[in-house]
């Protein structure tokens, strides 16, 4: 017990000695130009010798020091960016306050950097909607930001003309939502910044009914001095809309067409229906026969 207390004193008495000591400092890279991307460097530790007291040692952790190199003072040479000893000595100097750097390895700092390109691309969604019954989604999905910034290394991004969002799920909607939701990063664009790592998708969600409507069958195509007869005249429509929109909504909003150039057969007497005009706030339309019965008389 008499040791231990013995040597802490002598310690404490000689905290004010100087000393030197061997260090390995880790190296940070600041400042790079907004034009560059920092790819490589030749090292990323230099070591030193440093002389210091005994309290300046224990307010200063050596083992994992890590010091700040400013690419401000970037020098170029041909294609070659590089920091000489000397400058980058000095930034490490600065850094030590009261401290005295004795020694540092003396290399040269050589950095590689690429070009960094920017463009701005879609965003795609991947996520899928499940309404519930009688539900359907009034209207597109909107997209907010609908476009962002991707900026990173010229070779990788001339390749991308879309972001995807993250596959999600998003069961039983009945109202009208606004999701969050991240965009998707492949492992191979760890080097692609994008202006926005989320978006907002937006989307309507209207309670539908169904509603049959006739509308004439026309057709079309039809030589002269023929007349021609379809069984039914007119066809049905199952459309699905909302309410209020299907009250409001009768079969001139419709065009059911029969092309006589479709006859191949003679023998057939029967010409296949297209569904070829329907109101745009209608969700869902089809035909309920696709094709009827017709007869020829010359006039």
């Amino acid at each position: 017990m008499f040791l231990v207390c013995s040597g802490l004193i002598w310690f404490i008495n000689n905290l004010s000695e100087s000393y030197i000591s061997n260090a390995k400092f880790k190296l940070e890279f600041i400042n790079v130009p907004d034009s560059l991307l920092l790819m490589h460097v030749s090292k990323n530790q230099v070591n030193v010798k440093i002389q210091a007291t005994g309290f300046q040692f224990l307010g200063f952790n050596i083992k994992n020091k890590i010091v700040q190199i400013d690419l401000a003072s970037l020098s170029k040479e041909g294609e070659t960016y590089f920091i000489a000893q000397n400058v980058y000595r000095k930034q490490i100097d600065n850094q030590l306050g009261s401290m005295t750097l004795l020694e540092m390895d003396r290399d040269t700092l050589f950095i590689e950097f690429t070009e960094v390109g920017s463009k701005i691309v879609l965003v795609n969604s991947k996520i899928n909607i499940n309404l519930s019954q009688n539900y359907f989604l009034d209207g597109a999905l909107k997209i907010e930001p609908s476009t962002i910034t991707v900026k990173g290394p010229k070779s990788s991004i001339d390749s991308i003309d879309r972001v995807n969002t993250v596959k999600m799920d998003f069961p039983e909607e009945t109202l009208n939502f606004a999701h969050k939701v991240e965009l998707y990063k492949s492992p191979e664009l760890e080097n692609i910044d994008y202006s926005s790592n989320t978006v907002f998708i937006y989307g309507k969600v209207a309670r539908f009914s169904e509603k049959i409507i006739e509308t004439p069958i026309e057709v079309i195509n039809l030589p002269e001095g023929l007349e021609i007869r379809t069984f039914p005249e007119k066809a049905s429509i199952l459309c699905r809309a909302k309410i209020d929109d299907l009250k409001h909504m009768d079969g001139s909003s419709f065009r059911v067409v029969a092309d006589y150039n479709d006859i191949k057969d003679d023998a057939s007497k029967v010409l296949s229906l297209k569904l070829l005009k329907k109101p745009e706030n209608v969700h869902n339309a089809r035909l309920n026969e696709n094709q009827v019965e017709y007869i020829l008389k010359r006039q």
